[in-house]
């Protein structure tokens, strides 16, 4: 399988990321990273590896399927009278690679997995991550030529009163769960009927405009949940 690479951030949101992670190093060692990794129940350097894996993994997408062609509407500049307008005009576009993101799909889902599975959580995370869907659903943005894109705090925000009032006892596990699958189905499988027409040459489950939103929610949910539970 075909392993396609991008940049999903500009350069300088990743370098503030870069920036995040090097912080969060940092917060290890005045217990700020631990509280949330405690949340979690995983070892803060395990957490903190997540984090890079997460990083780095947002650069490489995975090829599910290139869907079919379509005529779709796109944007010139053309001049009438000397004075220029944008003009919408149809074109033949080849067909539009549907990808997941290891970043920001695989290794979210995966370690979602992995907490539902670890504390028994499946019916308050899939009300959880119902929650946030909905409401991503609501918020989430079409981007011609890029994707769909998210706001970025107000998903962490509703996953960790999502999960609080799900269960206080359980609220870092499900803040996580409900936060980036929440996003996940949301942003990007609610909205699968629309990639074909935004132009894009990759649609990337969990990539570009999404990456950021379940980046920062992982971190953020988390570190929310925790901090009112504690």
């Amino acid at each position: 399988m075909t392993h396609l690479h991008y940049v999903p951030l500009s350069a300088g949101i990743a370098v503030l990321f870069f920036a995040i992670l090097v912080a969060l190093a940092i917060l290890i060692q005045i217990g700020l990273l631990r509280r949330v990794s405690s949340a979690l129940g995983l070892d803060p350097f395990a957490a903190l590896f997540i984090l890079f894996a997460s990083l780095l993994g947002s650069y490489i997408n995975l090829p599910l399927v290139r869907l079919p062609d379509e005529r779709v509407v796109s944007r010139e500049v053309v001049e009438i009278m000397g004075v220029p307008f944008l003009a919408p005009v149809a074109v033949d576009w080849p067909g539009t690679v549907l990808a997941i993101n290891v970043g920001g799909a695989v290794i979210p889902i995966m370690l979602s997995l992995y907490l539902l599975t670890r504390y028994r959580l499946w019916g308050p995370g899939l009300i959880a991550i119902a929650v946030v869907a909905f409401f991503v659903h609501r918020m989430a943005t079409p981007v011609p030529g890029l994707g769909i894109s998210v706001p970025t705090f107000a998903p962490p925000l509703l996953a960790a009163i999502a999960a609080l009032i799900l269960s206080r006892r359980y609220a870092g596990p499900l803040a996580y769960i409900g936060g980036c699958v929440g996003v996940l189905v949301g942003a990007d499988l609610s909205n699968l009927g629309v990639l074909r027409s935004l132009g894009a040459p990759v649609a990337s489950i969990g990539g570009a405009g999404t990456f950021d939103g379940v980046f920062l929610t992982g971190v953020i949910a988390v570190l929310l949940a925790s901090l009112v539970t504690g």
